[in-house]
């Protein structure tokens, strides 16, 4: 009898299979280059395929809130103590408010560095621009608190306000909490659901091409290479400070707190970073963050407070755009700021950049209302750089994506809920994402079992 034959023969023969998600990428890479060709060469038809991309914005915001209630209640609703989510939830919002201090400070010092305001001669036709902006102010705090209580229970799941639907999924994952064992049933139907929703989502990213050649064509259509030479000085100013933001403050932040390389991180997210760029949108990669910082090792309840209250208070790229466009707009109408007034600037905005979430366009309609209150004198000057904030979003949602990602994982070692051993394995590529699903076939923690602890680190 012939024995030479190994038994893992057939086993090993099997073909491996191949992503089919790797070519949506780069079709997305190639549907944005071709917008970019149409929007210069045809600026006119260009415009018009503006929908395209907004269509696509409006299907993944429409996954938005059962994206992030699925995600909520099954985390709360298997925790086994209360006082752990309200421990995740402060250790959030702390770091936050101090983070966004921080990338507020840099946006002053930058600006104060590099003055891109100086020597531009202001026209009348800012004027309407800036006033124009200015309507989109967001509102006070007392209005902003309010706005948070749903009109029902379940007007939150059909809206598009992400603090309402966090609001109403803590409240129902606590529910499900204190029912015990007997809320075991509800949180199995929810996690089929989740899976439901995810399985929509994945379907739905294969229209992305379509939405990215739409957006790019559209924006540069409308705005043209013309409108941005006066203005490439601040535009190149605040992608470098972000990027030095990212690399230098999240990027150290990470390696000592979490022993993690921000450049791994960020080449783990890249399909994430590519979305956000074609659709200049963060809020379009929300959903496929909260499936891959599960992924990484960081538990349900952890993912599911940190990253929506981030989307709405943990707004980096925003508090650097605010405080360099405002030192901006004072230089260029010969009006600069005193280093008493740009303090107080920085105050205000800590709160003002707060007011914005969740807003599309937040970062203009913040910063023209921020001007109004602090320096009513300058708010004509808004309009200047009404024609490059769609390029400038870029940015801040690209920053402000990094931002939120870091601060999970950060949350996560703190609070003892970031598996490392599993971390080391995604980021080395020896657990690939599942792009089919979004969810992975056995997501840790389960409802009957408690979250997993911190894995020690191998010798």
């Amino acid at each position: 009898m012939d024995t030479t034959t190994p038994t893992t023969a057939p086993m090993s023969a099997q073909p491996t299979r191949r992503d089919p998600t790797r070519y949506l990428y780069l079709a997305v890479i190639a549907a944005a280059i071709a917008g970019v060709v149409v929007g210069l060469t045809a600026p006119e038809f260009g415009t018009t395929l503006k929908p395209l991309g907004t269509g696509f914005i409006a299907l993944i915001k429409m996954m938005i809130s059962p994206v992030i209630f699925c995600t909520i209640v099954l985390g709360v609703g298997s925790v086994r103590q209360a006082a752990k989510v309200g421990k995740v939830g402060g250790l959030a919002l702390g770091y936050f408010l101090l983070m966004s201090t921080v990338a507020l400070a840099i946006g002053l010092v930058v600006g104060n560095i590099i003055q891109p305001g100086a020597g531009l001669n202001l026209d009348a036709g800012t004027a309407g621009a800036g006033q124009a902006a200015a309507s989109g102010e967001s509102a006070g705090t007392v209005d902003f608190l309010l706005g948070i209580i749903p009109t029902s229970l379940l007007s939150a799941l059909t809206g598009s306000e992400v603090l309402q639907t966090l609001l109403v999924a803590l409240l129902v994952g606590f529910a499900v909490q204190g029912l015990g064992s007997r809320g075991e049933p509800a949180l199995r139907a929810i996690g089929v659901i989740q899976r439901l929703v995810f399985k929509v989502l994945a379907m739905i990213m294969w229209a992305a091409p379509i939405g990215a050649f739409g957006a790019m064509a559209a924006v540069v259509g409308a705005t043209g290479i013309d409108a941005l030479t006066s203005l490439a000085q601040i535009m190149l100013g605040f992608y470098a400070t972000c990027l030095i933001f990212v690399v230098m403050v999240l990027g150290a932040l990470l390696w000592l707190v979490a022993r993690v390389n921000i450049f791994t991180l960020i080449r783990y997210l890249g399909r994430e970073f590519l979305l956000i760029v074609s659709t200049s949108s963060s809020e379009s990669a929300l959903p496929r963050l909260i499936a891959k910082m599960e992924h990484l090792g960081i538990s349900r309840p952890v993912v599911g407070i940190t990253v929506p209250t981030g989307y709405s208070f943990n707004l980096d790229g925003t508090a650097i755009y605010l405080t360099m466009a405002s030192l901006f707009v004072a230089d260029a109408m010969g009006k600069p700021m005193s280093i008493g007034e740009q303090i107080g600037l920085l105050l205000f905005m800590i709160i003002a950049s707060k007011g914005a979430a969740g807003v599309t366009g937040a970062g203009l309609a913040t910063l023209a209302g921020g001007l109004q209150s602090h320096r009513p004198d300058l708010l004509d000057g808004v309009g200047l750089i009404v024609g490059i904030d769609r390029f400038m979003s870029e940015a801040r949602a690209l920053t402000n994506f990094a931002g939120n990602a870091v601060a999970t994982v950060l949350v996560g070692t703190w609070t003892g809920e970031f598996d490392r051993t599993q971390a080391r394995a995604v980021l080395a590529g020896q657990h690939p994402f599942d792009e089919t699903t979004m969810l992975d076939e056995e997501p840790t923690p389960t409802p009957t079992h408690p979250p997993r602890e911190l894995a020690p680190t191998p010798a």
